[in-house]
């Protein structure tokens, strides 16, 4: 899996040394901060961490993108197909039913396996406020649940997205293709337009995307919100999906 962050979050070459992001000592244009940015998650692991170590003031926040869902996540690398909560969004439905480290073993009646776990036969779907009844286990305790889906909206810090990008592998960094199309600032804002794409495990297709990418800056020109706009519906239609409802 690629690692997309902020939608390439990046110190761009022409502000990079070679062995990550250099000292700049002249005050460089919002514009060319957002550039920076954007080429740097192109680069590699290195040059990303370090734009955001360099461009980010301390209380910088990633606003994830916002979807329909429950809240939660699970390690979907688990060979064993079990789905164990792993994390938990603040306020979000999940937030008052589930407790990390819960497990689903089932989901609207169907039994959690390694085959059916990410094959869409549990049936996370639905429209928001729609309630899903799942059953987990909680310690020894076997607990029938039931999940409104909503819309969640997420942020995260600077400090953990480090973290988390840190975590990654480096061998596996940005899109296999990408183009800057146009960076455009005005008044402590930048926006990015870049286009990416990248090869679906499944079907073997160059799936294609459009990314808008908002930065927002505060007086000393450091980036304290980064929030991106892509074509999730596209996406899915290149995968073959269609979208009902």
């Amino acid at each position: 899996m690629k690692y997309k962050i902020g939608m390439a979050l990046v110190c761009g070459a022409s502000l990079l040394g070679m062995n990550g992001c250099s000292d700049v000592s002249e005050k460089v244009s919002n514009a060319d901060v957002a550039k920076a940015w954007i080429e740097a998650g192109q680069i590699g692991q290195e040059a990303t961490i370090g734009a955001v170590e360099q461009y980010m003031a301390e209380d910088g926040l990633f606003y994830r993108p916002r979807y329909v869902g429950f809240g939660f996540t699970y390690d979907n690398t688990d060979e064993s197909g079990r789905m164990i909560v792993e994390t938990i969004v603040p306020d979000s439905p999940a937030a008052s039913v589930l407790e990390l480290g819960d497990e689903f073993t089932a989901v609207r009646g169907v039994a959690v396996n390694a085959e059916n776990r990410d094959s869409g036969a549990l049936s996370f779907r639905g429209a928001p406020g729609e309630e899903v009844s799942a059953v987990i286990t909680r310690g020894d305790e076997s607990l029938d649940i039931a999940v409104k889906r909503g819309k969640i909206v997420s942020t995260i810090s600077k400090a953990d997205m480090l973290d988390w990008m840190a975590s990654g592998d480096p061998e596996d960094w940005g899109d296999e293709s990408f183009t800057l199309n146009e960076v455009v600032a005005s008044e402590g804002v930048a926006y990015a337009w870049t286009t990416i794409a990248n090869t679906d495990d499944v079907t073997g297709q160059l799936i294609e995307s459009h990314v808008v990418t908002r930065f927002q800056f505060n007086e000393d020109g450091l980036v304290t919100a980064v929030a991106n706009m892509r074509e999730d519906r596209f996406i899915l239609e290149q995968q073959g999906y269609s979208i009902s409802r």
